[in-house]
C-alpha cells in the first residue's frame, strides 16, 4: 500500500470523473429550476420567450394586447405564474379536423 497517488493514478481519475458527472448533474438541475412563491412557480420573459419559440418583442405585445397573464414588480421586472401560462395554452388549443 506505499503506491504513491498523483494525478495519472486510477483512484485520482476515477475520483475527478465521479466530480464532473456530480457537476454535470447538479448543472442540469440549476438549468430546470423554478422557484416557488407561495406554492406557485414563476418564469421570467427571457425563459417564457424561450419555451414557446418567440421573441421578447413578441411577448411584449402578448401583454399589451391582453393575451398573456403577467406580474409587474416595481423596477419593471415581468414574471409569468407558470399555471396561468398553462392554462392560456390550453385555452388556445386547436384540435386536429381528423
Amino acid at each position: 500500500m506505499n503506491e504513491i497517488i498523483n494525478k495519472d493514478s486510477e483512484t485520482i481519475k476515477a475520483f475527478v470523473s465521479a466530480g464532473e458527472s456530480i457537476l454535470g448533474g447538479i448543472e442540469t438541475i440549476l438549468e430546470n429550476y423554478h422557484p416557488v412563491l407561495g406554492g406557485k412557480r414563476f418564469i421570467t420573459d427571457s425563459q417564457l420567450s424561450e419555451m414557446l419559440h418567440i421573441s421578447k418583442r413578441t411577448l411584449q405585445n402578448y401583454r399589451a394586447e391582453g393575451k398573456v397573464p403577467f406580474h409587474q414588480l416595481e423596477g419593471g421586472k415581468i414574471l409569468y405564474n407558470e399555471e396561468d401560462i398553462e392554462k392560456m395554452l390550453a385555452r388556445s388549443y386547436c384540435k386536429a379536423w381528423e
